[in-house]
């Protein structure tokens, strides 16, 4: 009888192991759903949107201009960042200052994107901290959901949309 049950449990504990081993490599190397907050991005994802990211771009370096990528902030690693790449490496950026007044050149070093939000007036992005590094790169933005409330049901659902300007795969 003891053994039954212990046989049982360790069953349900390897299996348990194995779904939980699967699940954390198909997050970590296939892609995953995120909700984005925040008005950096507006109006292309508007707060609270739910994107889908995939990661197999970062991991075979195809991320290209005009990707929207979720990345790690270089302020606050305990944070994502959902940003436009606007340059690669080896580019030379015309920047503004935040305040719109100063305008300079910045160079993407080897190894490093340069992120901008949208929404020029309301991101923290490259023009503060500077060129990314490629290995804060979480993935690539490939679909978005809109996250509207349907009053006559009483619950929260999730709409296709088109992103628009985005130009990877026409939409």
């Amino acid at each position: 009888m003891l053994r039954g049950v212990l046989g049982k449990t360790f069953r349900l504990v390897g299996y348990t192991i194995q779904y939980g081993c699967i699940a954390h490599c198909a997050f970590e190397y296939v892609g995953g759903v995120v909700m984005c907050s925040g008005p950096s991005m507006e109006p292309t994802i508007q707060n609270p949107d739910i994107v889908f990211a995939e990661n197999l771009s970062r991991h075979f370096y195809s991320i290209q201009r005009g990707d929207i990528v979720i990345a790690k902030s270089p302020s606050d690693p305990k944070s994502n960042i959902c940003k436009r790449v606007i340059g690669l490496e080896g580019d030379k950026i015309l920047t503004n200052s935040p305040s719109g007044f100063f305008k300079g050149h910045s160079y993407v070093p080897t190894g490093h994107v340069w992120l901008e939000g949208d929404n020029l007036q309301n991101s923290t992005d490259s023009r503060y901290y500077g060129p990314v590094p490629y290995g804060l790169i979480r993935g690539r933005i490939f679909f978005k959901g809109i996250y509207q409330y349907a009053f006559a049901e009483g619950q929260p659902r999730v709409q296709p949309a088109v992103m628009q300007g985005y130009p990877r795969f026409g939409l």
